[in-house]
């Protein structure tokens, strides 16, 4: 089985508001908050991430970095520049090969992405992820493909303990 995580970055200010290249837009002082309230959850929590894939923009990977650091059990934090751009159920399988083993890996990304996959790999229309919500869907075997996931939980910000 593969316990499968969408983890979308944490909040990163306005983007009209910042005059860089999209890709360098940091998490905000909330977003860093957000990450690090996660990783602690995360680290108490039965089956956890067992590794973090990355999309290479700033904000993805630093959320990815903050959450690792927080769980304390050195997570090892993967960039995938794939997962900086649209997403198709059919790449998932080879974005997690390219990453190494793991059972319950936690993909770090974007939306519109993020909210379109999650509702393609339960069969369902696109579910609402908000910024650094977290989601977990369960794969029998070592597939992930569309259709066949169960959705465990999708966590908002706002549950997290901080």
């Amino acid at each position: 089985m593969i316990a499968l995580h969408l983890l979308r970055h944490g909040h990163a200010g306005d983007p009209a508001k910042w005059e860089g290249d999209d890709a360098a837009r940091p998490l905000s002082e909330k977003g860093r908050r957000q990450a690090k309230d996660l990783g602690g959850l995360l680290a108490v929590i039965d089956e956890p991430p067992d590794l973090f894939i990355t999309s290479p923009k700033m904000r993805s990977a630093q959320t990815a970095e903050i959450v690792a650091k927080a769980m304390r059990n050195r997570v090892k934090v993967v960039v995938d520049d794939r997962l900086g751009g649209p997403l198709e159920p059919a790449m998932l399988n080879a974005i997690l090969d390219d990453a190494g083993p793991a059972y319950r890996p936690c993909l770090v990304g974007h939306d519109p992405d993020f909210s379109q996959l999650l509702g393609e790999l339960i069969g369902t229309y696109p579910i609402p992820m908000r910024k650094a919500s977290l989601a977990r869907i369960d794969f029998p075997g070592d597939d992930v493909a569309a259709g066949k996931g169960t959705l465990r939980y999708l966590l908002p910000p706002e549950l997290v303990p901080g």
